[in-house]
Parts: structure tokens; C-alpha cells; sequence
């Protein structure tokens, strides 16, 4: 049965790396929200009512990586996924979806210290490595860090997530 390999965490965990990782070693197809965010949409990124603008496009990304996903997962093969399912909902509606669609699900939780993440994503906004999609300015990583719903003992237990101390020694994502 193919997998569906989900990466979650806050901003600056690391979780870009170990996509690349998980990548590598499952040779699975990875589909990274902010790399689709970024190139479809900041371009027309507002001024004004970002959140609106942004929520709305980031149903629309999400909703196409899941097609594009189910595609690659229906001729056998694994996908990792790095979604930004920030809220418990999100992550338990996508859980219900793979559910219902019958595919294997593996979970990894990625974290790391506020003030570690914000250093990463310091170097990673200088540095523009592998892992960078877009400049994250320091009042986003904390609304980005303050909006982020830790996973509970329930949903690690329920979905036996993989929690994952990351240090890749470089900025990350």
C-alpha cells in the first residue's frame, strides 16, 4: 500500500530538510505547501488583508496537492507531504481524508525551541539555501509560531507520530 508520508511543525523546525530526507529514502515524490504557495501566488501578494488573501489560496494549494498527491499515490509509490496543518481541525479533516481514500499514513512532528526555530529561519532568510521559498520577516515567524497547535498525546497516539528531535546544522524550514 502506498504512503503518505506527513511532515508537521512549526515554522523553522526543520521540517524542509527532513522532507528531503524522507524523500531520499522512501523515493517518494514530495510536495512542499510554501514551494507551491510561492509560485503560484506571491506575486499578487496584497498589501492590505493578507491573512484573508492567504487563507483562501492556501485551501486552493492544498486541495491541488492532494490530486496531484492521490495520482502518484494510485500508481504505488510513496509521497511526503509538508502541508502547514497548523490547526488540530486541519490535521484531523486530512487524517479523516486518508482514511477514507485508504492509503498509509506515516506522521513526523518536528520541533525544536522557539528561539533555536527563529535562529533558523534568520539564516535560512540570509542564506536563501536548498530550503528557502520566501523571506520570513521575524513578526511573521511569531504570528506563524504563535498560531501553531502543538500535537497532544491523543493525536500522537492515535496516529503514532514519529516525533522527531531535527538539528541539520543549517537553516531549515
Amino acid at each position: 500500500m502506498a504512503t503518505i508520508h506527513l511532515v508537521e511543525g512549526p515554522v523553522g523546525a526543520g521540517k524542509s530538510t527532513f522532507v528531503a530526507e524522507l524523500r531520499s529514502l522512501h523515493t517518494a515524490a514530495g510536495f512542499i505547501l510554501d514551494a507551491w504557495f510561492v509560485r503560484l501566488y506571491s506575486p499578487d501578494r496584497p498589501a492590505a488583508n493578507l491573512m484573508e488573501w492567504y487563507a483562501a489560496r492556501k485551501a486552493r494549494c492544498l486541495d491541488q496537492i492532494w490530486v496531484t498527491a492521490s495520482e502518484v499515490l494510485d500508481t504505488g509509490r510513496d509521497v511526503v507531504l509538508e502541508l502547514g496543518l497548523v490547526e488540530r481541525a486541519s490535521r484531523e479533516n486530512f487524517y479523516a481524508k486518508v482514511r477514507e481514500a485508504g492509503y498509509g499514513l506515516a506522521v513526523y512532528l518536528l520541533d525544536a525551541p522557539r528561539e533555536v526555530r527563529r535562529d533558523r529561519v534568520r539564516q535560512r532568510n540570509r542564506e536563501k539555501g536548498a530550503t528557502f521559498s520566501m523571506d520570513v520577516p521575524d513578526a511573521f515567524f511569531e504570528l506563524a509560531s504563535d498560531h501553531w497547535e502543538p500535537m497532544g498525546q491523543t493525536e500522537c497516539e492515535l496516529y503514532d507520530v514519529q516525533v522527531i528531535s531535527w538539528n541539520p546544522g543549517s537553516a531549515s524550514d
